[in-house]
Formats: structure tokens, sequence, C-alpha cells
């Protein structure tokens, strides 16, 4: 993008794909994919793609969910909920994200049940690590 192009879209406090993608340490093509199941809705100018403050802030809490480990599907309700008010009644800010104590509890209990399972691969993974060592 050349330098006032650049400046242009700063002007009107939008900010373009690479600029997302380099901010966020995502690719181009994690950015198109939240669009496409409409997490994220740029405005277009020509065939540039312009991210608002909204888009941004979206995608920061989509990026939180993510790390968190909860699905496409459970954040895109996440966010209608944010969107319907702050969320709900008794929830609690994770990141940003409103999550509910029965979502905080049942997060814990998948990541504790991936965490055992991934100990468990390692494990055998450096076993036969060591068998090749070994040799």
């Amino acid at each position: 993008m050349n330098t006032s192009s650049q400046t242009e879209t700063d002007s009107v406090g939008g900010f373009t794909i690479s600029d997302l993608a380099r901010d966020f340490g995502v690719t181009l093509r994690t950015l198109r994919f939240y669009e496409s199941r409409g997490l994220i809705a740029p405005a277009r100018s020509g065939l540039t793609r312009i991210y608002s403050g909204r888009d941004r802030a979206r995608l920061a809490l989509i990026l939180k969910g993510k790390q968190l480990g909860f699905t496409l599907v459970e954040i895109r309700a996440m966010l209608a909920n944010e969107e319907k008010k702050g969320g709900e009644a008794g929830a609690a800010s994770v990141g940003g994200l409103q999550l509910s104590r029965e979502q905080v509890i049942e997060q814990l209990d998948m990541l504790r049940a991936q965490r055992i399972e991934i100990e468990s691969a390692i494990a055998e993974l450096e076993a036969s690590a060591a068998r090749f060592d070994k040799g």
C-alpha cells in the first residue's frame, strides 16, 4: 500500500488487512476466514478491506476466545451476547470475553482433559525418542 493511501486509511480510523495481520500476528487467510464466517465485517474501498475499530476489538476477542480453547461457534455466541449489551448478569470478563461461571468451569474441565491427553502423548513420544538415542 502506498503512503498516501495508508495516510487516507489512518485518517478515517480504518485498518487494512495487512495492518491487522501484522498487529495481531495472524495471516491474511485467517482474517478472510473470520470475515467469511461473519465474525468481522470490514467495509470495502474498491477491492481493499477497511477494518473499523469495532472490527479490531472483535478480532482481539476472537483471538482471546481461541486462545482459551473456545470454538468459533461459541465465540460467535459470546460476541452476540456482547452486542445485546455487556453479556449476562453473573458473567465475568476473561480477557474481555463475558463468560458465565458454567462456561468457565466447562472450559477448564475440557482444557484439563486435553492437557492429560497431551502429557500422555508427550511421554509416549519421549519414550520412543529415547529408544532412538540408544540405538
